[in-house]
């Protein structure tokens, strides 16, 4: 006999942790908190997006801006990312009475500071990966723009 999937919703988080300390987190309420050591500028791919302010995503919203990459560039170059979600955040069920505790996990997020870098594509086709990039900053939450690499590109 098989087993019938149509009434469950499946999720799929692609960017999840192997292991933390504690399953757990406790909420960041400063950017003093965050430690993000990537360096502002582009350190593996020749045009890059970077943050101009500060803000958080999940691991799902990385799932999304990763098909959108790999399906606008497809062979013609390299996506890079520079970004992992590593903060657990929990949410309760809906109509649920107060106490019983903390929630399960929900969902992994990453804090990011204004200046980091995101995401990086190695190509030769810089306008194919501008057009990448255009269509991944209309799904960020915060303001971003594009670097590009200090060298003379046929554009």
């Amino acid at each position: 006999m098989g087993l019938n999937f149509e009434f469950y919703e499946i999720k799929i988080m692609q960017y999840v942790p192997k292991k933390l300390k504690f399953t757990k987190s406790q909420k960041l309420k400063t950017s003093n908190k965050i430690n993000n050591n990537i360096s502002s500028g582009l350190i593996k791919g020749s045009i890059g997006l970077k943050a101009l302010k500060e803000g958080s995503l999940s691991s799902l919203q990385l799932t999304s801006f990763k098909q959108t990459l790999e399906k606008n560039i497809k062979k013609s170059g390299f996506v890079f990312f520079n970004i992992f979600p590593t903060i657990p955040t929990s949410a309760k069920a809906l109509k649920t009475r107060m106490g019983r505790g903390k929630g399960g996990v929900d969902k992994y997020i990453t804090k990011i500071k204004p200046g980091t870098v995101l995401f990086e594509i190695e190509t030769l086709s810089v306008n194919v990966a501008k057009k990448a990039f255009l269509l991944v900053q209309k799904k960020i939450p915060f303001k971003t723009k594009l670097i590009l690499e200090k060298k003379n590109y046929a554009i």
